[in-house]
């Protein structure tokens, strides 16, 4: 199952966010964005998306 961490938004399968290392995941999350070029990214900046990757727009 795809959980979201609840700090930085990333979508993982993990136990452990491997982006910011936080164990606080979610099984509810709504909407879906993938960035592939944060630096080019209007939406990745936006989110302030520095790694590539699925994330999430909310996270309860």
């Amino acid at each position: 199952m795809v959980k979201a961490c609840r700090h930085c938004h990333y979508l993982t399968t993990e136990d452990q966010c491997p982006v910011c290392g936080s164990r606080d995941l979610s099984n509810e999350w709504f909407d879906l964005v993938i960035v592939l070029d944060p630096e080019k990214s209007r939406i990745g900046q936006q989110l302030k998306i520095s790694v590539k990757g699925k994330y999430a727009i909310r996270v309860r």
